[in-house]
């Protein structure tokens, strides 16, 4: 698990195909990396990956064809900067949210525009992820706990404030830019409770049936 607060930018240095998948070597920047240890987890981008090889400054992780193909990590170059967070511990402040580091899929910046000394952007989201996200709600973005300010169908705006500018990718983030999105883990889990001994039958999930038996509409 992890906050979603960025602790480093960095650079990934090498993509090594792997039969498929592949293997990605990322250089930590200032990532407090003392006490990494082989097998610890590591989110690059909002993607928990498992580091597998350690060294002075980097690690590498393997990438599995999934997740290739359903974050931005299958469209990453050598160069490519990511937001790097290290596994939260039970000492961790939660500054952010609880964040899995589980993409749910991938957003498009739609807009950007200058807000005082903030950036407004506009985010487009895949239509299934629509439902997950609320006004005043949280949403990671490329790894970054953030808040909605507000929604408008599968569009999402977010603030983003100077430090978090400077601090992580999102300084170097433009229209056009796709980026990965995981959505507030509790939403996911009110989901699947709300199907109660429906969750183990195949087909549409929520039906307007369903909410007004459960007392969500009138």
């Amino acid at each position: 698990m992890f906050t979603g607060i960025i602790q480093a930018i960095g650079t990934i240095t090498r993509i090594e195909p792997k039969g498929g998948d592949c293997r990605l070597t990322v250089a930590t920047g200032k990532l407090p990396f003392a006490d990494v240890q082989l097998g610890d987890s590591i989110a690059v981008n909002g993607v928990c990956l498992t580091a597998i090889e350690l060294g002075d400054r980097f690690f590498a992780a393997d990438v599995s064809r999934e997740t290739l193909s359903r974050t931005t990590l299958g469209e990453a170059k050598a160069g490519t900067h990511v937001n790097l967070e290290l596994a939260l511990l039970p000492t961790t402040r939660l500054g952010g949210h609880l964040v899995s580091g589980h993409v749910d899929g991938v957003g498009t910046v739609v807009d950007e525009r200058s807000e005082a000394r903030s950036v407004r952007f506009t985010i487009e989201t895949p239509a299934g992820l629509a439902k997950y996200i609320a006004e005043k709600g949280s949403i990671c973005v490329d790894g970054i706990s953030l808040t909605v300010n507000e929604v408008n169908g599968n569009r999402f705006g977010i603030n983003i404030v100077p430090h978090t500018l400077a601090e992580t990718t999102l300084g170097e983030t433009g229209v056009g830019q796709r980026v990965n999105l995981e959505v507030d883990i509790l939403a996911r889990y009110l989901e699947r409770l709300l199907l109660g001994d429906r969750a183990a039958e195949s087909g549409p999930a929520i039906t307007e049936e369903l909410l007004k038996n459960t007392g969500f509409i009138s």
